[in-house]
């Protein structure tokens, strides 16, 4: 196995995980609006919803940050990183890995271990309510998310010895994005000619190059995504 087909099967298990937690999303909205019709309408309100949808929206939260890495998606503070010469961006990244993401995300699943170990053992329910819910195994998803940043932390690390020594960014596991969307709704329109098509298309791609270098969402050329 060649370093970027490695790179692109640790992508595919952080994308994977990502998007089967996302549909979490869909249980979360039919929980709130069933309690609110029984809150509202039935005058009946469950005591254990509070607890329910924390810890649906928690799992949601933790389990795609590494879907969320894999797609280069978290937030950057430094404004002047899309400037940097991707050797530069690389070795940046490099040191910042090596100072604060490695040591924190091994604390972050060394701590989780624990922490939901002794939730396990102790039969550990919510005390937010009276015979609130089991919370151990919302817990358990706390060393599982930090397993799989982590994974994906290796991944990017090697992208950027990859870049390092090559100049260039390794390509990235594309993913469906908005832009994606607007480019598929304009080639199918019916109501603009081919001309406004590719204008509007054209229009769109700047703006979303924008929005991703104002943002340091986005790596120059190299990194396919």
């Amino acid at each position: 196995m060649n370093v970027q087909a490695f790179l692109l099967r640790i992508d595919r298990v952080s994308s994977w995980s990502g998007k089967a937690c996302a549909w979490l999303i869909v249980a979360l909205a039919l929980v709130v609006c069933v309690e609110v019709f029984k809150r509202y309408i039935l005058n009946a309100p469950t005591a254990w919803i509070f607890d329910l949808n924390s810890m649906l929206y928690g799992t949601i939260f933790m389990m795609c940050g590494a879907y969320t890495l894999a797609q280069n998606g978290h937030v950057r503070g430094d404004f002047l990183y899309s400037t940097m010469k991707p050797r530069t961006q690389a070795a940046l990244d490099l040191a910042l890995y090596g100072l604060f993401f490695v040591p924190g995300i091994a604390a972050l699943v060394y701590a989780g271990y624990d922490y939901a170990g002794l939730s396990w053992r102790i039969d550990e329910h919510s005390n937010v309510t009276s015979n609130g819910p089991p919370i151990y195994p919302f817990k358990a998803v706390i060393p599982i998310a930090g397993a799989l940043v982590m994974l994906q932390g290796i991944a990017e690390i090697v992208r950027c010895i990859v870049c390092l020594r090559t100049g260039e960014w390794p390509e990235r596991l594309k993913d469906v994005e908005e832009i994606d969307v607007v480019e598929d709704q304009l080639a199918h329109s019916e109501f603009i000619d081919e001309e406004s098509r590719r204008e509007a298309i054209g229009k769109a791609h700047q703006i979303h190059d924008a929005a991703h270098q104002r943002s340091g969402g986005d790596r120059p050329s190299g990194d396919q995504r």
